[in-house]
């Protein structure tokens, strides 16, 4: 019973601002606060370039190199086309959306230290914003759609490669990898098909 009571009291006399211990309590409440505030703000700043590299990087890529031919888009190969050849635009979009989501889940494994732990992780990010980055000049610029092929099962892997190691981070990032691996796939079929047309 006694111990109850000092413990009530040193709660007391430490929650009392008029105390010296209490002053001091709310100066510590104060710099915590203030210490999360900016850890936040900079938590967003990197959350704003992990993602705006990536994407910026990929708007470039589809300004300067998203139209030809090859794909399509002239009248005598839109007729030869399958129903599941997805337009031009949301290839792009798809594609540009796939950027943003790799950049999101490279942030969740850097905000955990993943990067610095295992630096495999930050290579197979980097392996797969690279080939993804050369998918469209090569398929549409260059009109090779059998190299188009090999780059995309090329990022397929590193991509498995990502999510594997970005599980063992934080299993977020592994999972937002995953739509990304879906459409590095499909891009390898769309491919195959092009070869063919």
């Amino acid at each position: 019973m006694d111990s109850q009571n000092v413990k009530q009291r040193t709660r007391d006399t430490v929650d009392e601002p008029n105390t010296i211990a209490g002053k001091n309590n709310s100066k510590n409440v104060r710099f915590r606060r203030e210490k999360r505030v900016a850890m936040a703000q900079r938590g967003i700043r990197s959350l704003a370039i992990a993602v705006a590299l990536p994407l910026s990087l990929a708007l470039c890529n589809v300004y300067f190199f998203g139209s030809t031919k090859v794909y399509g888009t002239s009248s005598s190969r839109s007729l030869s086309k399958p129903f599941w050849f997805p337009p031009l635009w949301a290839l792009h979009m798809t594609c540009v959306t796939s950027s943003f989501l790799m950049g999101l889940s490279a942030w969740l494994v850097w905000a955990e230290g993943g990067f610095h732990r295992n630096p495999t992780a930050l290579y197979l990010y980097l392996t797969q914003l690279g080939l993804s980055l050369a998918r469209d000049p090569i398929v549409f610029r260059m009109s090779a759609p059998w190299v188009g092929l090999l780059v995309c099962l090329a990022t397929s892997g590193a991509l498995v490669g990502c999510s594997r190691q970005f599980k063992v981070v934080n299993p977020i990032a592994g999972n937002l990898v995953m739509p990304c691996l879906a459409w590095a796939s499909f891009l390898a079929v769309v491919n195959l098909k092009l070869l063919f047309l």
